[in-house]
């Protein structure tokens, strides 16, 4: 009773006008941000990818709106990592993107057993499980034939990334919207780079995607990213639009106001005019 109540509300609020504002909204953004950063171009093969969590649902289903509609042709393939995660359920995807009428493509590799074997109890299994699927994930890439591979990543984790570096890592860096990897084989795209979470997770409930949380392995979210996250929260709350000028900051970059000596050429810094002595009176 309690399911029928939830998927009357969402059927209801998927026809309103805040929906459909909300809907355009997010198109626009994706729509922005690949043609501020050329991240689809015509005859591209884009393999995007799809956890089962909001956002990746968000991003596939925006791309192949946008895809309908789009000046250039290009292609889609939703691929999916099982990773052999208790609990798994391996057959919802497939009947899903069964039901869009995407291409897709399921792949299976126990890294779960892998990160088990390699992490001590107690820690935060996030890190290696990343690293793992990024690896198969640009090898399913090549075998594909793909030219880009699309990532969820949205806003907030951008941000939240930025934070994580400068505290943890001492450096200024983040998750940009394109980005090569470092063996020069694989692009990778951010299309939800303009997306905030929070538009995201209201189109996400309004959709009622058959979403599979990020938890099935029992790990422990990342401590260090969850009080980066609940201090961006509370910055937005105190200040709303805060996390928007903090993100604007990120495509507004002025390395002579910076200290990289790499980046600016602060050795040969001089004045074009020599100061001249003043006139005595």
């Amino acid at each position: 009773m309690e399911r029928d109540i939830t998927i009357m509300q969402a059927t209801k609020l998927r026809s309103s006008n805040n929906f459909k504002k909300l809907q355009a909204k997010l198109r626009g953004l994706v729509g922005k941000a690949i043609a501020d950063y050329h991240l689809i171009e015509a005859g591209d093969r884009i393999m995007v990818c799809v956890s089962g969590g909001k956002d990746s649902h968000t991003m596939l289903e925006l791309l192949m709106s946008l895809q309908r509609s789009a000046p250039v042709e290009f292609e889609i393939l939703a691929v999916n990592l099982d990773q052999k995660q208790p609990g798994f359920p391996p057959e919802v995807l497939p009947e899903y993107f069964e039901s869009l009428g995407v291409p897709y493509r399921i792949v299976e590799q126990d890294t779960y057993s892998v990160v088990q074997r390699l992490i001590e109890p107690g820690k935060t299994m996030c890190s290696l499980c990343s690293r793992l699927r990024r690896g198969i994930l640009y090898r399913v890439a090549t075998e594909e034939g793909a030219t880009k591979i699309a990532l969820g990543h949205h806003r907030d984790d951008i941000l939240e990334t930025l934070f994580l570096n400068m505290f943890f890592g001492g450096q200024l860096k983040s998750m940009p919207p394109k980005l090569l990897s470092d063996d020069g084989q694989q692009v990778v795209i951010r299309p939800l780079a303009y997306c905030s979470e929070r538009d995201i997770q209201r189109y996400a409930n309004a959709r009622q995607f058959p979403i599979i949380p990020c938890n099935l392995c029992g790990s422990q979210e990342n401590l260090q990213r969850a009080k980066i996250k609940q201090m961006l929260q509370a910055w937005e709350r105190e200040d709303p639009g805060r996390l928007d000028n903090l993100f604007h900051s990120l495509q507004t970059v002025v390395p002579s106001h910076l200290c990289d000596r790499d980046l600016f050429d602060f050795a040969h810094l001089k004045a074009t005019q020599p100061s001249q002595p003043r006139m005595s009176s």
